[in-house]
């Protein structure tokens, strides 16, 4: 499993708004600058997360973005969920493949077991907490 560029640069982007939460609205050109993140590439980071609802979006002199909710109601599981297709680790664990062991193969226990670990981890990990460095 890799986590993509994007899924990255919107982990970095969610941070640096959690840490400036109930600050008002950031705009996207400073977060690309604090972060080093060109700003053509966060516009199509940020597509996702608010689409998800994890940004408000204001349009417009002294609008930007902001986090929806309070950084300790979102998860870097929401974060990632917003970003990626889907965590699994294989094809065959994500019912789109159709495979002729699904109901023999031993190892899919094991690699269920893995991606749940991932999943658990990430749901147990604020964006208050990610941005005080926890």
């Amino acid at each position: 499993m890799r986590i993509s560029t994007k899924t990255r640069y919107g982990m970095r982007f969610m941070i640096d708004l959690a840490q400036r939460h109930g600050e008002g609205c950031v705009a996207l050109k400073e977060v690309a600058e604090r972060q080093g993140i060109s700003k053509k590439y966060l516009e199509q980071v940020v597509a996702p997360l608010s689409g998800a609802g994890l940004l408000r979006v204001t349009r417009g002199y002294q609008g930007g973005y902001q986090l929806a909710r309070p950084p300790e109601d979102i998860t870097l599981a929401d974060v990632v969920g917003a970003s990626e297709d889907g965590l699994e680790l294989l094809d065959c664990m994500s019912g789109v493949l159709a495979c002729e062991r699904q109901g023999s193969c031993l190892s899919q226990r094991i690699w269920g077991g893995m991606e749940q670990a991932i999943r658990d981890y990430l749901a147990s990990i604020t964006l208050a907490e990610a941005a005080r460095g926890e």
